[in-house]
């Protein structure tokens, strides 16, 4: 896991895919963090892909650097409290001109069962998982 979350804090900017129905949505993100052990994600909870990520948590990012992509293919689980949230907040602090752990909008979500990948035209693929 300390790769991928080293490759997306790299890449600065990542894009999120979920789904609404039988359509696909992708959308930049920018966070990525470790708390207690798991790689989290934070969005709003009035932003339509919180809602997309209760209705059917299943998500897939990709990131690209340097020649290099890496895709994660993993279950979204909403962390509820307030320690997790003010984690992600204390290692995004730009975060809180808009978010506050205590404002019921802040919303972080682990990754469960993922799956990720690295490829690059010029070396095989890598997957781990966590």
């Amino acid at each position: 896991m300390e790769e991928v979350i080293q490759f997306l804090k790299e890449c600065g900017t990542y894009y999120l895919a979920t789904a609404e129905g039988d359509q696909p949505r992708v959308r930049p993100f920018g966070t990525a963090h470790v708390f207690e052990g798991k790689l989290y994600i934070q969005t709003g909870k009035v932003k339509p892909v919180s809602h997309q990520m209760l209705a059917n948590p299943k998500i897939e990012i990709c990131a690209f650097q340097k020649g290099q992509w890496l895709r994660i293919q993993a279950v979204a689980v909403e962390d509820d409290r307030v320690e997790a949230r003010k984690s992600m907040l204390d290692a995004y602090p730009s975060l809180r001109k808009m978010y506050d752990e205590n404002d019921g909008n802040t919303q972080v979500f682990y990754l469960k069962d993922a799956v990720a990948t690295f490829s690059s035209f010029t070396a095989p693929s890598r997957t781990v998982t966590f």
